[in-house]
């Protein structure tokens, strides 16, 4: 969800919405940290912070705070999921309910525009009571720890916006490349959508795709590995072979993946290390066939979910290394 994006289409509606934000959590809870969801004085919302009845009490808090008192304000709201809402899940959650009004209009544009931009960090001072809380922008690496995106402490909350979206080189743009699009478009991922058939492409894609019709791939894997999942699934096999040579050859690749059936499996891999690939490089960064195993659906978008599966599994495993390669837009304090 791109969170001041919600915001800002409320408040065209609306005099206020309500930003709820999962900032604590003591023991099991539905959602992570950092989960967030916004919501109206009509209970219209977007967004969740895991469902049931933690849900269903905070919207209806945050919009019985909008009916009562519609001004700008943040307060912290703390739920025992069993003992007060009946769950299963025994935790305790800590929401922030920040009541944003249309006042606020030009600083929640700012902030819609930095979120479509990559991610950044606010800070903000917990207010007394009847006190106007205001954001700040801090710089990312002195204000939350890599993998953190809310902190609550020493008086203050810390929150980190935009999504940080790990590159994909896709190769083809075939039926299960069709379908792998439309699986990552809600994930975490942004796409180049390669292709040397220029009229096989759709007439759109998700904002999170490029689509590059391109009548030699080989340049195209040779500028686009840096930190990318590479994944080919071309009409041609050749082609297939001399894309994953050139994108092995590049040493910040994050992974090369191919769909394929085992015996093409194989002799992808002979051929790769006749082609000079060290054969632990080809077993160490090369996959095929790519997808979760165990899966015996040959449907395009059974393979497309087994795959958009497998590289959010990737995806988390690196996750330590690629938060630390997170770009703070705020650079240092100012105010927003």
């Amino acid at each position: 969800m791109s969170v001041w994006a919600s915001v800002l289409a409320l408040l065209k509606d609306e005099p206020a919405c309500a930003l709820v934000t999962v900032v604590r959590i003591e023991g099991s809870a539905p959602r992570e940290v950092g989960a967030r969801m916004v919501v109206d004085a009509a209970r219209r919302f977007s967004g969740t912070i895991g469902g049931g009845m933690l849900e269903y009490q905070a919207i209806e808090a945050a919009a019985a705070g909008l009916q009562n008192d519609p001004s700008d304000s943040l307060r912290l709201d703390r739920m025992s999921l069993g003992p007060d809402l009946g769950q299963c899940c025994g935790g305790r959650v800590t929401l922030a309910v920040e009541t944003i009004t249309r006042r606020r209009c030009d600083e929640v544009e700012r902030l819609s525009r930095l979120e479509a931009q990559g991610t950044f960090v606010t800070q903000m001072t917990i207010p007394d009571a009847g006190v106007f809380p205001r954001r700040t922008l801090v710089d990312a690496g002195s204000s939350l720890p890599c993998g953190v995106d809310a902190r609550l402490g020493d008086g203050r909350l810390s929150e980190r916006f935009g999504i940080d979206r790990t590159p994909v080189c896709l190769f083809g743009a075939g039926h299960v490349g069709k379908a792998l699009v439309l699986a990552l478009a809600p994930l975490p991922f942004s796409l180049v959508w390669i292709d040397n058939r220029p009229d096989i492409f759709p007439s759109r894609a998700p904002a999170t795709v490029r689509m590059v019709a391109a009548a030699d791939p080989l340049p195209e894997a040779n500028g686009r590995c840096k930190g990318a999942e590479v994944l080919i699934m071309t009409h041609d096999h050749a082609l297939d072979l001399a894309i994953a040579d050139v994108a092995l050859r590049q040493p910040d690749v994050a992974g090369v993946g191919m769909i394929g059936s085992e015996t093409k499996a194989a002799r992808m891999r002979s051929r790769l290390v006749s082609a000079g690939h060290e054969p632990r490089r080809v077993a160490e960064v090369f996959r095929c066939p790519i997808g979760l195993s165990g899966l015996a659906s040959k449907a395009p978008a059974a393979i497309a979910t087994s795959v958009a599966a497998e590289l959010l599994m990737r995806r988390e495993r690196r996750e330590p290394v690629h938060n630390k390669r997170r770009n703070s837009l705020a650079g240092s304090i100012a105010a927003i």
